[in-house]
């Protein structure tokens, strides 16, 4: 059965539609499937043993999360080697790769959710009405564990960039 949550985010005021649970602090973190390039796969297994912070866009193509993942890539540096960041957009990976180059983002892991949205169904991100992720935050202990989640209400506003980096840092 499809869980379906209305009334939890908008984009520029107009209602959307979440599918998937809402993730809770404590939860064990589901394992999802995305492609690091057109072929190659990635799971949450992938990055067992390391605080994983995921930031999650629409689009890299826009402002605000152009502006997000810059901020998380120059974080990345002073949170040391056992903290992975991780970004995940329904951007191809081609695209995501292009993003990076074009604007030297180089410490963060951009992860697409766009074949099958597994990582939007297993967190309740997923928007129905554009087939795109909701932007929020995630930050999963290196047992698997959350430990901080944010749902961005407006679709077009900033994460709480510092609460997520304290709750990383709590983590250390």
């Amino acid at each position: 059965m499809t869980i379906e949550r209305s009334e939890v985010a908008t984009f520029k005021g107009s209602p959307l539609t979440l599918i998937g649970p809402e993730i809770k602090v404590g939860d064990k973190a589901p394992d999802f499937t995305v492609n690091q390039s057109l072929l190659q796969e990635a799971t949450l297994a992938d990055y067992t043993g390391k605080i994983k912070l995921i930031s999650v866009v629409p689009s890299l193509d826009t402002g605000v999360c152009d502006a997000q993942t810059q901020r998380f890539n120059s974080e990345a540096a002073g949170l040391g080697d056992n903290v992975i960041i991780l970004t995940i957009s329904a951007d191809l990976p081609f695209a995501q790769a292009r993003w990076c180059g074009a604007t030297g983002v180089d410490r963060v892991i951009t992860l697409s959710d766009y074949k099958s949205n597994s990582f939007g169904k297993a967190y309740g991100v997923l928007i129905k009405e554009f087939q795109l992720d909701m932007r929020s935050i995630f930050v999963i202990d290196a047992n698997d564990t959350v430990q901080y989640v944010e749902y961005v209400s407006e679709m077009t506003e900033h994460p709480n960039y510092e609460a997520a980096i304290a709750a990383v840092k709590a983590l250390l």
